[in-house]
């Protein structure tokens, strides 16, 4: 599929291969790299010049590297959203919680009543596998919340439509401040693991009126520890003191992007 490659500085032309396999549609939104062992032997490159091409791809909205799972083809767009979205984040934590939870309430219950009629078995195996780390992770507030965030990506996939998965992609900084904030209320892993369970089992059982109900109850509990959690948006002020910004209403289209934000 590659060329080997024959350079000072092999990573560019990599990246460019790739680039161009992407825009010629030989790899598509959804598609996975193959593993970088597998890479570095088709490029006929060592492995540190595959990891360089990847950070270099992953930074150009390209792809996207997910632990335990693999590096993804993405559409580029859920980037350049995901930079808007942060963005918002840091302006106003208060109403920005809110408007990422009416956001899963719109999403997230029809995500997983597709996912109960179209998940296969790895897509299961994913699952299962996340919410096993997230039962061993409750003193480790960053490996549940990256197990937390990989167990609905898998939700996503398992809905099979990339279009959703972008979605979901596009908003993952604002789930991990989310879930950082509930991680430290008490009782607030363990109630959401209450809930991805619930899910599962509805997932397993190719439920999706089980699926769509279990996912609005967990909802409901973030919806409600996020009211209990520390307030962490802001910035250093002149005098170093750490204060919360305010959040202010202002249309405005991302270049490129026109994607209305809230700035």
């Amino acid at each position: 599929m590659y060329k080997i490659v024959r350079s000072s500085r092999l990573y560019e032309q990599i990246v460019q291969q790739v680039e161009e396999s992407i825009h010629k549609c030989a790899m598509k939104p959804g598609d996975q790299l193959p593993p970088e062992r597998e890479l570095a032997q088709q490029f006929g490159v060592s492995r540190t010049a595959v990891r360089e091409a990847v950070k270099a791809l992953h930074e150009k909205g390209l792809v996207e590297a997910y632990p335990g799972r693999g590096t993804f083809v993405t559409d580029g767009t859920s980037y350049s959203m995901r930079q808007s979205l942060d963005r918002m984040l840091k302006i106003g934590q208060p109403e920005g919680s809110a408007f990422l939870a009416e956001v899963r309430e719109i999403l997230e219950p029809e995500i997983a009543a597709l996912a109960a009629t179209r998940v296969d078995d790895e897509d299961l195996a994913s699952m299962r596998e996340e919410i096993a780390v997230m039962d061993t992770a409750r003193k480790d507030p960053d490996a549940f919340i990256e197990a937390d965030l990989d167990f609905h990506l898998a939700l996503a996939e398992a809905a099979a439509n990339p279009l959703i998965l972008s979605l979901i992609d596009s908003i993952v900084g604002l789930l991990r401040e989310q879930r950082m904030g509930i991680f430290h209320v008490e009782g607030g892993p363990e109630r959401g693991q209450y809930h991805h369970k619930r899910i599962l089992e509805a997932i397993e059982h190719r439920d999706p009126l089980g699926a769509r109900d279990a996912m609005k109850a967990h909802l409901r509990q973030v919806r409600e520890d996020s009211r209990r959690a520390p307030q962490r948006a802001g910035v250093l002020n002149r005098s170093g003191q750490f204060s919360v910004l305010s959040f202010q209403y202002e249309k405005k289209f991302v270049l490129g992007v026109g994607l209305p934000i809230v700035i």
